[in-house]
């Protein structure tokens, strides 16, 4: 007769059923507690479902296994666009390159809008910031763009894509243009078109500049007109002047000795005439009877007959 054999309990099945018993305190706990950081906010999801929304820093406590917590960043986001082509109010073409700044404020609207990845808001915003770009600027002319005027824009742009994203639980701090370039094509008629400027702007200098040489010459020449004028008029003053006191001298040697004067011109004349040859000129015949020898006649027989010489004062008969 064989008697059973009993196997006695084992002494540390107490102290695994203690260890694990922790264990499994520290896995709820820890699947039940969360962190809350400073920089986001909480949303509780059970199931599918929302449940909650923390937006205050701390820590927080949730049903295991049930429920799980969604974290979104509570700080400024920045999303970034690439250049795309804006027809302007005056027609001009313009590659503008701009960035959002926004803000998730409601963590609820947010994740039944566009799920739990934050991420996926930014195609939405881009679509609908290029819609506003365009309408705005579609209004709006270079100048305005390129300006101190381009403020109120931006702030139109950015109320209007405010009113828009509304409803996605998001909130749009700012909306600014990085770089607004023309295209290639347009560049190069601008350039040609500022060189042709530049070409007028020079053409309008050079014809302003020969005006005002035309201007100054003629004013010199008129200046010398006058000055000349007034040299020929005091010459022919001084020289009126000349001939005047050389006739009151040669009239008051005429009434000092009037016979002597009469053969002193007489024999001047004869020496203007007679003795000064005229360059290329023939002789000159005259007759000895005329008048213009009768000195030459009447001196051989004054030199003859001394008598005949009046005497001083008196005329010959």
């Amino acid at each position: 007769m064989s008697v059973p054999l009993s196997i006695p309990p084992s002494p540390r099945r107490p102290h695994l059923l203690l260890a694990a018993l922790v264990l499994l305190v520290l896995f709820l706990l820890r699947a039940s507690l969360f962190v809350v950081p400073q920089t986001d906010q909480a949303l509780i999801v059970q199931l599918g479902e929302p449940r909650r929304v923390i937006v205050t820093p701390g820590l927080y406590a949730r049903w295991p296994l049930v429920q799980s917590v969604i974290l979104f960043d509570r700080r400024l986001l920045d999303d970034e666009m690439g250049g795309e082509e804006v027809i302007l109010g005056d027609q001009r073409r313009l590659i503008v390159d701009s960035f959002t700044r926004y803000r998730i404020t409601d963590p609820l609207r947010f994740y039944q809008a566009v799920g739990p990845q934050a991420e996926a808001i930014r195609s939405r915003l881009d679509a609908v910031v290029s819609g506003s770009l365009r309408r705005v600027l579609g209004g709006e002319t270079l100048l305005a763009v390129l300006s101190a005027d381009r403020d109120r824009i931006m702030g139109r742009i950015r109320d209007q894509v405010n009113r828009e994203m509304s409803g996605f639980g998001v909130t749009i701090v700012d909306v600014r243009i990085r770089r607004a370039d023309l295209p290639a094509e347009n560049t190069q008629a601008i350039l040609r078109r500022m060189q042709s400027e530049r070409e007028r702007v020079a053409k309008q200098a050079r014809a302003e500049g020969a005006e005002a040489a035309a201007r100054i010459r003629a004013d010199a020449d008129r200046a010398r007109t006058v000055l000349l004028a007034e040299a020929r008029g005091e010459a022919e003053r001084l020289r009126g002047e000349g001939e005047r006191a050389t006739i009151e001298l040669l009239a008051a040697a005429y009434r000092q000795d009037p016979e002597f004067f009469v053969v002193w011109r007489t024999l001047e004349a004869y020496r203007n005439g007679l003795g000064t040859a005229v360059p290329g000129a023939g002789p000159v015949i005259l007759g000895a009877e005329g008048d213009f020898f009768r000195l030459l006649r009447e001196m051989p027989q004054a030199a003859a007959d001394p008598a005949a010489t009046p005497p001083p004062g008196k005329t010959a008969p």
